[in-house]
């Protein structure tokens, strides 16, 4: 089972409690926060960007991939009208790894995009999910 206790701090500000690991969450000042951390939905996509990632390296690893330089950046689009909400989510693997490779790096993404990440599941029923691998030479 998992548990966030999330404390009020003030404002707009809220401290949440994650396994002994604290993270502040604020809006904009046009909001009435103090911008004192990050707001609550880009966390979605960094969880996302993160579980992917685990994933990806636990896989890359077996299969014995040398790489470098790996990361993800995710690109979301809100709705207009409230409540606001990702509807068009792409992640973009970006990856240094020698060509012999490419294969085994699409493998490890797929299977995390496609069984692995429950991020990327739970996202992929309110929003359109792609993702795409851009290689750099090693």
């Amino acid at each position: 089972m998992a548990q966030v206790i999330t404390k009020h701090d003030g404002g707009m500000a809220f401290s949440a409690n994650i396994d002994g690991h604290t993270i502040t969450l604020d809006s904009h000042p046009e909001f009435g926060g103090s911008d004192s951390g990050p707001q609550p939905k880009p966390l979605l996509l960094l969880s996302l960007s993160g579980c992917t990632g685990m994933d990806v390296v636990s896989l890359l690893k077996k299969m014995r991939v040398e790489y470098a330089d790996f990361q993800i950046t995710v690109d979301a689009e809100l709705t207009d009208e409230h409540p606001r909400y990702y509807q068009k989510i792409n992640l973009t693997y970006s990856i240094r790894t020698k060509p012999e490779y490419h294969n085994k790096v699409n493998k490890a993404v797929d299977l995390s995009q496609e069984r692995y990440c429950g991020v990327s599941y739970m996202l992929s029923k309110s929003a359109e999910l792609t993702y795409g691998i851009n290689f750099l030479e090693l």
